[in-house]
């Protein structure tokens, strides 16, 4: 009789275990399909990723071989856990200062960085947003991924309207599903590499606000405004699948100026050939910030961010990717203590504003501000 009893409570446990497997699939597989979590290139835009010069064996792919990783996983994960500096968040609210928007706006050309890759500039009468994440979240898990406590300066709905919105690659830190649906109405052009219109039609953007290209492309956007989509060293992703669209920087000249817009990359050969085919700039915006020697070929390290504006022969460098989130080891400041450094030892002119300071670009910098040591 017992061993009756205990075979009965095997197959019970069997049974509930199963049932409590299939619905948390079930209740996966419907959250998985929240849209935020965007959608697969197909049809005619999967035919043209496919003809590609980039995108070989199902995936795109980066100039020079690029693992993700440079250690073993169990390394990376050990060094991720247990080597964390104790200062990755900042122990009071980052000193940000509220977006003056009449202040930009009287600039013939100005800037507003608005966090991590986020910023705004205002350049020959045009209003141009690069990577806008305002949503207070980088996570698209519930409760996680918050933004430190005073960098969210301002909101989607506060912004002015948007005459080209550049978005650089498919991350969450970089494309952000809230902010994006509330802009939608009061966007002009949005440009992005091959296959992410496949996420922004889902989200509600019209095909004709859509310019989606390929490295190399150019575009002529009027008034004397010109776009270059420029290649990075990087990869992309949401949901399960990954490199199913495509990254990029971009070169923006406007009628007096030329800017370089930099995704996120690691450093590689790329960032010279740029600055000999299209340079010298008036301004180059890098990443600095979320680097680790586990993933060195897809971010920078500070001094390469320096190297690289040396490379595409950039008057003045803007730093970003930092001081909003927390996506690696490091302190929240060290990027910008790190790139300091070194843009003195370059003689590299550096910009630092606060969040959500108006940059006049038309202005002389000799020196960064180091607000971060405050």
């Amino acid at each position: 009789m017992k061993t009756k009893h205990k075979a009965a409570g095997f197959f019970r446990f069997l049974k509930w275990s199963a049932l409590t497997l299939v619905v948390l699939i079930g209740l996966i597989t419907s959250y998985m399909m929240h849209p935020q979590f965007g959608k697969r290139p197909s049809g005619e835009r999967l035919k043209r990723i496919q003809q590609s010069k980039q995108f070989k064996d199902g995936k795109f792919r980066n100039s020079s071989p690029t693992p993700q990783l440079t250690q073993s996983w169990t390394v990376a994960l050990s060094d991720y856990f247990f080597k964390k500096s104790g200062e990755t968040s900042p122990k009071h609210k980052i000193p940000s200062v509220p977006v003056n928007w009449d202040s930009l706006f009287t600039r013939s050309h100005g800037l507003v960085w608005l966090g991590h890759s986020s910023y705004l500039l205002r350049a020959d009468g045009k209003t141009i947003l690069v990577d806008p994440v305002l949503s207070g979240s980088i996570s698209p898990i519930s409760g996680s991924g918050k933004a430190f406590a005073g960098t969210d300066v301002t909101t989607a709905d506060a912004l002015p309207a948007i005459d080209y919105l550049f978005i650089s690659h498919d991350h969450y830190d970089h494309m952000d599903y809230k902010t994006l649906k509330a802009l939608q109405p009061r966007v002009g052009k949005i440009i992005v590499g091959l296959g992410v219109g496949e996420h922004l039609e889902y989200w509600g953007y019209r095909n004709d606000q859509i310019i989606e290209k390929d490295w190399w492309d150019q575009v002529d956007l009027g008034n004397g405004f010109h776009v270059t989509v420029t290649p990075a060293r990087h990869f992309s992703g949401r949901s399960i699948w990954s490199a199913n669209t495509l990254w990029a920087s971009y070169v923006l000249e406007t009628p007096s100026l030329k800017l370089y817009l930099g995704g996120d990359s690691g450093y590689d050969s790329h960032f010279k050939e740029i600055g000999d085919k299209l340079g010298p700039f008036d301004l180059a915006i890098l990443e600095n910030g979320q680097y680790d020697l586990s993933w060195k070929y897809i971010h920078m390290m500070p001094e390469e961010v320096v190297q690289a504006a040396k490379d595409l022969q950039a008057a003045k460098l803007l730093p970003v990717h930092s001081s909003k989130f927390v996506l690696a080891n490091h302190a929240w400041y060290e990027p910008l203590e790190r790139i300091s450094k070194e843009a003195s030892i370059q003689q590299q002119t550096l910009l630092t504003p606060r969040i959500g300071e108006v940059v006049d670009l038309d202005a002389p910098h000799n020196s960064p501000n180091y607000w971060w040591k405050n």
